[in-house]
């Protein structure tokens, strides 16, 4: 049976997103999510050979963060070195439309919209 509510819910996502991408003045490719300006295709083909390009957009970074995701990929994950040229226009789009965010959270929810604890406090 299908959940209207996640339906809409993923729709008005959907919208968001393309709403955002619009008012940046940036096309996004369909398929990956990506905005589609210099460098795009460069992370969409070394990148999503291990991960989704949902885990790039929901995230944000200056690109001295980008580039320390790349290194812990490198020692971690056995993510290749990445010629010199290639790496920096990777990190140029990243930090470029996927930069450091002034919060990544939402705000904390105030005090009557909290659920009762349902723990006692001792």
């Amino acid at each position: 049976m299908m959940n209207w509510n996640l339906l809409l819910a993923g729709g008005s996502l959907c919208l968001m997103l393309l709403l955002a991408s619009a008012a940046a003045g940036q096309e996004t490719d369909r398929v990956t999510g990506l905005a589609m300006v210099e460098g795009w295709q460069a992370v969409q083909a070394n990148c999503t050979e291990c991960h989704s390009t949902l885990l790039i957009t929901q995230n944000s970074g200056s690109r001295a963060v980008w580039e320390s995701r790349i290194r812990w990929m490198q020692s971690s994950q056995g993510l290749a070195e990445l010629e010199p040229e290639l790496e920096s226009r990777i990190l140029d789009y990243l930090a470029t439309n996927y930069g450091q965010k002034q919060a990544s959270r939402r705000a904390q929810l105030a005090p009557p919209l909290m659920p009762e604890n349902p723990y006692p406090i001792n």
